[in-house]
């Protein structure tokens, strides 16, 4: 089932309507930062051209005329302006440079600066000049130089106003260019807001009708007998508490019969309890009437041998109730067993037992390797003619190391292949059918048990097998650490 959602109609409609304004509001701002950067430019670049202009016309015109008013002796130079000018040339420029960014423009004022200088130097050289006594024809010279000094920084301040006027020209383009920007930021904007409405819209529209839908399938589902079908949470604020309760009725139905099915399940393995008791009493007969044998014919060790042995098999096979025990409990019960059945046909039975260490604390459900075992013995080895030898190994079932194998391997009288179609037919009608058992009945209570308690995480029992040349049972069951029971304490 989905997360639960908790939009509502309200809630979508504001939302479009904060982000339709935002959209709006881009323009405004778009604009208006770009009529600021362009203003604040243009100010400039008037600004600069109007100092460029005055100091230019002080420089080339009012300068020069007040000295030549001075070299003519109209006035004195004391009375003269002529520094206070210069002073005016020079804020100007300095002016100018503050307002100013562009490199060549800064360098065009620098030059501008140092011809001032000069301007300045030579005001200064005409004045001492004019206190020595100069001629006036030596002063009118002087006075050409400067008018030459005040011309080349009139070329200069010429020079910086057409630059200056070229940086208006590209602002004007750059106008342009924004101009054309915000006419298509604003067509996308329109288009834009125009997908969000229709985009909301279609969005309530199918919210509805999806809900809707939700419900008609699910009610359709659950008709149909599918309990663990769940609506997803409508997205309609005033429909959740209906598919709440919806969703909830069908759990409640859901949880009734798993309570069932896991009823039947205890069922189940109180009748595999009842199968394993059943086998028991067989094994336990011939154990005793060997014992009693053994005995009779005084062999004292062989006699404590088999004792132990079986008392060790019977403390696991009844593990105080428990279903599960580790693997190295298993292997010690098949130890066991095996040991009684050597002493028992010490001339025709060798076997051999592999594990692998790191599985030896890993739970088993109790109890399938010995059937597989029995199986092997009298079905197997018996039927042989001489000695024969038995495999039991226990690995990982791959690489990856999630999954345990058992084996079970003899070199007995083995299936035929139809024998074999038989067993494994009747193994997979069992479930059903287990009266129509013959001589796997063993097999049969093994495989239903895996079937029982590992599901799905089992294959089964799996046999391979070849007339005269022996059998092998194989199943494999999942690593685990836990069991459905608080643990397997040590017996």
């Amino acid at each position: 089932m989905k997360a639960e959602k908790t939009r509502s109609f309200k809630k979508i409609l504001q939302n479009s309507y904060i982000f339709l304004l935002f959209l709006m509001i881009i323009p405004t701002v778009y604009s208006t930062i770009i009529l600021n950067i362009h203003t604040k430019k243009y100010d400039t670049i008037i600004t600069n051209v109007s100092y460029a202009n005055d100091i230019n016309s002080i420089a080339k015109i009012v300068i020069p005329n007040e000295l030549w008013d001075i070299v003519c002796g109209r006035k004195d130079f004391a009375q003269g302006n002529q520094y206070i000018m210069v002073n005016e040339i020079f804020s100007g420029i300095q002016a100018m440079k503050m307002n100013s960014k562009d490199s060549i423009n800064l360098e065009k004022l620098e030059v501008a600066n140092r011809t001032c200088t000069t301007l300045l130097n030579n005001i200064q050289k005409l004045e001492q000049q004019i206190l020595n006594g100069s001629s006036v024809k030596e002063n009118e010279a002087f006075l050409d130089d400067i008018r030459t000094i005040t011309a080349l920084f009139s070329d200069i301040m010429q020079d910086f106003i057409m630059s200056e006027i070229s940086i208006a020209n590209q602002t004007n383009k750059s106008i342009k260019i924004s101009s054309i920007t915000l006419t298509i930021l604003q067509i996308i904007i329109l288009l834009f807001s125009v997908a969000i409405s229709m985009s909301s819209l279609f969005s309530i529209s199918k919210n509805i009708n999806s809900s809707l839908g939700d419900m008609e399938n699910f009610s359709t589902e659950i008709a149909q007998g599918n309990l663990s079908a769940r609506i997803n949470s409508p997205d309609i604020l005033e429909l959740k508490p209906l598919a709440k309760n919806m969703n909830t009725m069908a759990s409640q139905i859901d949880l009734l019969i798993k309570k069932n099915i896991e009823e039947e399940k205890n069922f189940q393995k109180a009748e595999m309890k009842a199968l394993q008791a059943q086998i028991t009493p067989h094994f336990l007969y011939n154990t005793l009437d060997t014992i009693l044998w053994l005995a009779e014919e005084e062999q004292t060790e062989d006699v404590v041998k088999i004792t132990k042995a079986f008392s060790d098999f019977l403390r696991i096979s009844l593990s105080r109730g428990h279903e599960w025990i580790t693997i190295q409990q298993e292997i010690d019960h098949i130890k066991n067993y095996l040991t009684i059945q050597k002493i028992r046909y010490a001339d025709v039975l060798n076997y051999n037992i592999t594990v692998n260490e790191e599985l030896i604390n890993f739970k088993t459900i109790k109890l399938v390797l010995q059937p597989l075992v029995e199986n092997a013995i009298y079905h197997g080895i018996k039927n042989k003619r001489g000695r024969g030898n038995l495999l039991v190994n226990v690995d990982f079932a791959d690489n990856s190391k999630q999954s345990i194998k058992f084996t079970v391997q003899d070199d007995g009288a083995g299936f035929t292949q139809e024998r074999l179609q038989e067993v494994s037919t009747e193994l997979q009608n069992a479930s059903t059918n287990s009266e129509k058992l013959n001589s796997v009945y063993g097999l049969y209570n093994v495989n239903k048990k895996l079937k029982l308690y590992y599901g799905e995480k089992t294959n089964g029992l799996e046999i391979k097998s070849e007339l005269k040349k022996g059998t092998s049972i194989s199943f494999i069951i999942p690593c685990q650490t836990e069991a459905d029971e608080s643990g397997v304490e040590n017996v």
